[in-house]
């Protein structure tokens, strides 16, 4: 699928084609695609089809309709309302949502027709994209290699051509992390930007938005000015910042490693610097920066936060029948039932420390790059490669670039910035201060044109 959702959009909107002859075109891609790929573990042909039906008869009434007859692919853990919603655990294998998420009523609202749920690691807790219900999604480029996670799904049905669009899910770069591994734009608002539930309990307080995964920053932006702005019903969500004019010709700090002590593989640093320097060689104002981090901020310090949570919500069952779960995700939660309430509160203080430290820094640049992950994508079969940087690592060393930046509940987004071994895809990852979630979208789509465009990068 090469037309963009901007694009299919407008030509059902002028009456070129029809939302009815959108969607069945898109079924079709899905039908043919997806059993290499496992982006989808649940299409809703019959619904599909009948919901573009309506978007036609809205158009014919006159409604203005932003995102009019495209097709989207929702993570099979954001609730739509009457289909099978499972977040990858055989605990809700049967459930069925009671409501549509507020991002997923907006997604209705304007125009746009739900057409799957893409597949997610259990309770979007892994980085790699594998559960026992479904299986593991593949990579678009190599069915041995693994997207990454625990967005895989979302973005691989992008990055395949499946749809334009997909609504996933990002707690520490869920849908950063993929995209960047596939190809693709993977947009994180500002913790509030886009409304949150309802739906499942969440083992992330504080840290979880609702991601646009698209083709190009255009159509992310497309998808983010449908869904973005406060609702009552969720008293975290706010109100995002107007765009502003120094976006063209930002001050950008680069930091190679985020300042983070962490390998990087040689032909991801390669890339990301070719890409800096071409943003250097147009003008932008580039200086060589990094964060600085209170003691000891790193992921791994922070993951109690997510294991205190899965033990609370999921304790008892693990406890009932261990077996019910994906081996990776009850050792998280046993983690978190060894865990003591200094442990946790020591790792919610770290977490604000981040946040003051960013919201600082930002007090002085525009906008912080760097690589989205340290890697390229890795076999199917491993939850991280054994090795980056020619070092030895631990399984979640592929995923150290994201997570700090949904403590500080900065926006951040990742576009595609050329390729490492094996033509395999490398994602340049951009953030700015809270709320400035436009500013961000602007850079980034200058970004994306020095450096080539969706379906350009060199």
């Amino acid at each position: 699928m090469t037309d963009t959702a901007i694009s299919i959009a407008e030509a059902v909107r002028a009456g070129r084609t029809s939302a009815h002859a959108t969607v069945a075109a898109c079924l079709e891609r899905i039908a043919a695609g997806n059993p290499a790929l496992n982006a989808f573990v649940a299409v809703h042909t019959e619904r599909a089809l009948a919901e573009a039906d309506a978007v036609d008869a809205r158009l014919k009434a006159g409604e203005a309709l932003p995102l009019a007859g495209v097709p989207v692919a929702v993570k099979d853990t954001i609730w739509v309302k009457d289909c099978r919603v499972t977040q990858g655990s055989a605990l809700f294998a049967d459930f069925v949502a009671p409501a549509d998420a507020i991002a997923v009523e907006r997604l209705r609202a304007a125009g746009a027709i739900v057409v799957g749920m893409a597949n997610s690691s259990e309770f979007a807790c892994k980085g790699v994209t594998t559960n026992r219900l479904f299986g593991p999604t593949r990579h678009p480029m190599d069915p041995r290699l693994t997207p990454g996670g625990s967005s895989g799904g979302p973005a691989v049905a992008v990055a395949a051509g499946l749809v334009p669009l997909a609504l996933g899910t990002d707690a520490g770069g869920s849908s950063r992390r993929p995209p960047a591994h596939v190809g693709v734009v993977g947009f994180k608002p500002s913790f509030g930007a886009i409304p949150y539930g309802p739906g499942f309990a969440e083992p992330f307080t504080g840290l979880a938005v609702m991601a646009p995964i698209a083709r190009s920053v255009a159509d992310a932006a497309l998808l983010f000015e449908a869904l973005a702005g406060a609702d009552p019903r969720d008293p975290d969500s706010a109100a995002v910042l107007p765009a502003d004019a120094d976006v063209i010709t930002p001050t950008i700090a680069y930091s190679p490693r985020f300042g983070l002590d962490t390998p990087v593989d040689d032909d991801v640093a390669a890339a990301v610097d070719r890409a800096v320097e071409r943003l250097a060689a147009a003008g932008w104002r580039v200086v060589r920066r990094d964060p600085v981090w209170p003691a000891g901020a790193d992921e791994m310090a922070l993951m109690p936060l997510q294991h205190a949570g899965l033990a609370a919500i999921h304790g008892a069952a693990f406890r009932a029948d261990p077996t019910r779960f994906d081996p990776d995700v009850g050792a998280q939660i046993e983690r978190g039932l060894a865990l003591d309430g200094a442990a946790v509160a020591a790792a919610l203080r770290l977490s604000g420390e981040v946040a003051r430290a960013l919201a600082a820094f930002f007090l002085e640049v525009d906008l912080l790059i760097g690589p989205t992950t340290p890697c390229v994508a890795w076999p199917l079969d491993r939850l991280g490669p054994e090795t980056i940087g020619g070092v030895p690592v631990p399984p979640r060393a592929h995923a150290a670039f994201t997570p700090l930046f949904n403590h500080a509940r900065v926006p951040a987004i990742s576009i595609p910035c050329g390729a490492g071994r094996d033509g395999l895809p490398v994602g340049l990852q951009i953030a700015a201060a809270r709320g400035h979630d436009r500013r961000l979208l602007a850079a980034a789509a200058a970004a994306e044109r020095i450096l080539g465009g969706a379906g350009g990068w060199s």
